[in-house]
C-alpha cells in the first residue's frame, strides 16, 4: 500500500511540474486586452476584428483547463503528502533546539 502511495505520489508530481509549466506557457502566448493587431489603433474594441475566434476561445479553454487540473494536482499532493508522513515546513522548524544565549559573569 505505501509503495502505491509513493507511485502515486511522485507521478502526481510530475504531472503538477508539467503543468505549471504548460501553464506558465499558454499564460504568456495569450495576448494582452490591447495586444496584437488591436494595440496598433489604441483601443482594445478593435481586438474582436483582428483576432480568430477559435484560436482565442480555444486558448482560454485551455488555460481553464490546466488551471483545474493545477488546482487538483495541488490538492492531491497535499492530502497525500499527509499520507506519506512528509511534515511540513513548520512542524520541521519546531523540532530544531533553540539554544540560550549565555549572560557574561560577574562584570557588569
Amino acid at each position: 500500500m505505501n509503495n502505491t502511495v509513493n507511485i502515486l505520489f511522485f507521478t502526481l508530481k510530475f504531472v503538477h511540474y508539467c503543468v505549471c509549466a504548460g501553464l506558465i506557457s499558454v499564460v504568456l502566448l495569450q495576448a494582452g486586452k490591447s495586444g496584437g493587431m488591436a494595440g496598433v489603433f489604441g483601443s482594445g474594441g478593435s481586438d474582436q476584428i483582428f483576432n480568430a475566434p477559435s484560436g482565442v476561445a480555444f486558448i482560454k479553454k485551455l488555460t481553464i483547463v490546466m488551471a483545474c487540473i493545477f488546482l487538483f494536482t495541488s490538492l492531491m499532493l497535499t492530502k497525500l503528502s499527509t499520507n506519506i508522513g512528509m511534515m511540513s515546513v513548520v512542524k520541521q522548524l519546531s523540532n530544531v533546539p533553540v539554544s540560550v544565549p549565555v549572560k557574561p559573569v560577574g562584570n557588569k
